[in-house]
């Protein structure tokens, strides 16, 4: 299975901006030093937003976990990355209950 309404998906700016490359950031520290040695910038932020987009649509959803807010997907797969290196990660996604479109909520680096 895929994840519904791919096509469709949202990321905030400020998940990618504030947590996902900040190297300020306690919490996302070691995503942040992940994602920037494969090319990534903040200055660039929409680049990474579009290659979570695309890893989300084009691999299968590999674990669906049913929360009280909707179900969130968890998606595994090679994610595009500037330097052409393309390391497998994890990105999950959540359709709310009241809405149809996928809303991304993290990534981390996923091992072979």
């Amino acid at each position: 299975m895929r994840l519904p309404n791919a096509y469709l998906s949202r990321i905030d700016r400020q998940k990618i901006t504030d947590y996902l490359l900040s190297s300020n950031n306690p919490r996302g520290r070691t995503k942040a030093d992940f994602f920037l040695r494969f090319g990534f910038s903040i200055d660039r932020w929409e680049d990474f937003a579009e290659a979570l987009r695309l890893q989300a649509a084009s691999h299968e959803v590999a674990l669906v976990l049913e929360t009280a807010y909707g179900p969130r997907y968890h998606v595994d797969g090679p994610i595009e990355t500037p330097d052409g290196r393309n390391p497998r990660v994890r990105t999950v996604w959540q359709i709310d209950l009241d809405s149809d479109y996928p809303r991304f909520i993290t990534a981390h680096p996923r091992r072979r």
